[in-house]
């Protein structure tokens, strides 16, 4: 797969991926909208920059493992994969339809190119974990990619993953945490508190870098930098704003579990998505 490189084009397909989501949620009339917004510039730089992977090949022995552990966002997992092409693109509209392979959690044996089943959470870390030590035990260089949410960290099993992997100095595994602050019932720190959320992996002996989750750019190299780690983890915590792009859903965690459903919802998502596809347009960054 031809690697998308120039920071603008990244951003651009970033947006693509957010359009795509307000749609396929809007077509569903349930789901989940704010986690996948937020998400979609970190899934876009997974996808189409960072990890090795071919997508019209997606049984590639020498492939990486991407896990999605928290299931509910996998509208930006399901664009991101149709826009590099484990499917047509056409077929993000059946999103939860009776008969779909794209269900509402992804099931791994619905769809090529998934390497996990979630929905329950906080499973995806200990999952990730496995496949690294097998990885590790095979003596291969492929890298496994967790993509997992703050809420999750208030789960024990979570925790039994994280003392895994550092226990086995799994360096070939790198979670990225979508640390949006908000779960279905309001703020995390409110609900049950989570900070200092960095210095808690740091003390489990994990290597930890924290990023802007929308700075396209820092967070690619965050990405590169957690693959030349050596003798222990990474957990990549990326600062997100959950609904990113949509403006009337941007930290609002009444967001978390509902889609745009009346037309006029979708009309102005995507008025706000097609504003920012201007100004990143106009940006002379590349």
């Amino acid at each position: 797969m031809d690697k998308i490189t120039n920071v603008k084009e990244l951003r651009l397909k970033a947006t693509d991926v957010r359009e795509d989501i307000v749609k396929m949620l809007h077509e569903a009339e349930s789901g989940h909208s704010a986690g996948p917004l937020g998400m979609a510039d970190i899934f876009t730089a997974l996808y189409f920059n960072v990890a090795n992977i071919q997508p019209d090949n997606p049984e590639w022995a020498e492939r990486d493992r991407i896990v999605l552990s928290n299931g509910h966002i996998c509208p930006v997992l399901y664009s991101c994969m149709a826009r590099t092409g484990y499917f047509p693109v056409e077929e993000l509209m059946t999103l939860r339809k009776l008969g779909s392979r794209l269900q509402g959690h992804p099931h791994r044996t619905a769809l090529p190119g998934l390497e996990n089943t979630s929905g329950p959470l906080g499973s995806g870390t200990s999952q990730a974990a496995g496949m690294a030590l097998a990885l590790k035990m095979d003596g291969t260089n492929q890298h496994v990619w967790c993509l997992t949410s703050d809420g999750e960290q208030q789960e024990g099993n979570t925790w039994e993953g994280v003392m895994f992997a550092a226990a086995k100095k799994l360096d070939n595994l790198t979670v990225i945490m979508d640390r949006n602050y908000i779960q279905i019932d309001g703020n995390t720190e409110d609900i049950l508190p989570l900070e200092p959320l960095g210095d808690k992996y740091r003390q489990f002996n994990w290597h930890v870098i924290e990023v802007d989750g929308h700075n396209m750019e820092a967070i690619v190299d965050a990405m590169e930098r957690s693959k030349n780690q050596h003798d222990r983890p990474t957990l990549i915590l990326a600062d997100v704003v959950p609904g990113k792009g949509v403006k009337y859903m941007e930290n609002e965690y009444e967001w978390h579990g509902k889609p745009p459903k009346t037309e006029e919802e979708l009309s102005q998502a995507l008025a706000d998505l097609a504003e920012v596809r201007k100004q990143i347009e106009a940006d002379q960054m590349t």
